[in-house]
């Protein structure tokens, strides 16, 4: 049962979500964690899957539609229902099966978009059994208080990012946002999770989703789950702080979950910067 790393793929909609699991030597059956990316996913989080499967994971990370070469139609709204069709996928028993995972032990883990999608996805779906949200990204936070300036700067920074995407623009995606509204406010989710596990993590220097708009007033309402926070003073995508980011995640995951069915001889939750 060596460490392997096969491309699979998910059905959406009858687009086919392209995905590499990374999963850890041994015979299992291994927790498992998905991995979400953000927008437009230039940071994919491979060292988090890495470091994960030394540690004895099984760690997934997936395009979703309209993303990266995938088929169909990037939206908010079709991101969510792909995070939300994987996580019940490789819960199917035939998935878990051919590949030793341990569906009753899920994780989700996101970064910025990933991270909305995460606590969006884990509010509605009681049996992901641990929630990681890093530099999480608020839409009801920000739609709430959108004005027409800022509103011009948001469609100009996602038209900025499309060049990975397809299907949208940046005036659709803000469209959407604001259509959205409260329905995606983070803090109304809080209520989802009493008493589960959730890691919110995020960064001083963050000029994407700075830690006073986006982290700390979720550290408040979250009060009520068995919640683990930090801020760093880092950038977006934590450049500085990989490492301590990867340590981070992996010893909230063994709390969480119990520990790997089996962690390698030998194995270290280090990683090396960069991917």
């Amino acid at each position: 049962m060596r460490a392997a790393t096969p491309a699979v793929t998910f059905d959406s909609d009858e687009v086919a979500l392209l995905g590499v699991l990374h999963l850890p030597e041994g015979e299992g059956p291994h927790p498992v964690a998905v991995l979400l990316h953000g927008f437009p996913g230039n940071e994919r989080n491979f060292d988090l899957a890495q470091s994960l499967r030394r540690a004895g994971y099984a760690a997934l990370v997936f395009h979703y539609r309209g993303s990266w070469g995938v088929g169909g139609h990037w939206s908010w709204a079709n991101a969510l229902e792909d995070a939300g069709r994987v996580v019940r996928a490789v819960r199917e028993e035939a998935f878990a099966a051919a590949h030793r995972l341990d569906p009753g032990r899920l994780a989700v883990v996101g970064h910025s978009f990933g991270g909305f999608a995460a606590l969006m996805t884990a509010a509605g779906d009681p049996g992901i059994a641990a929630t990681v949200s890093v530099s999480g990204f608020d839409f009801g936070t920000v739609t709430r208080g959108l004005d027409p300036a800022g509103r011009r700067a948001y469609v100009a920074a996602f038209e900025g990012e499309l060049l990975p995407l397809r299907g949208t623009s940046g005036e659709e995606l803000v469209g959407e946002m604001e259509a959205a509204g409260e329905r995606w406010s983070l803090a109304a989710l809080a209520p989802s999770f009493a008493d589960r596990p959730v890691l919110l993590i995020g960064g001083g220097l963050d000029p994407v989703t700075p830690a006073e708009v986006h982290h700390r007033p979720l550290v408040g309402a979250y009060a009520a789950a068995r919640l683990e926070h930090h801020e760093w003073a880092t950038d977006h995508a934590l450049s500085d702080h990989r490492v301590e980011l990867a340590e981070t995640v992996r010893d909230f995951l063994d709390r969480a979950l119990g520990g790997t069915a089996l962690t390698p001889a030998g194995a270290s939750g280090g990683l090396t910067e960069g991917v």
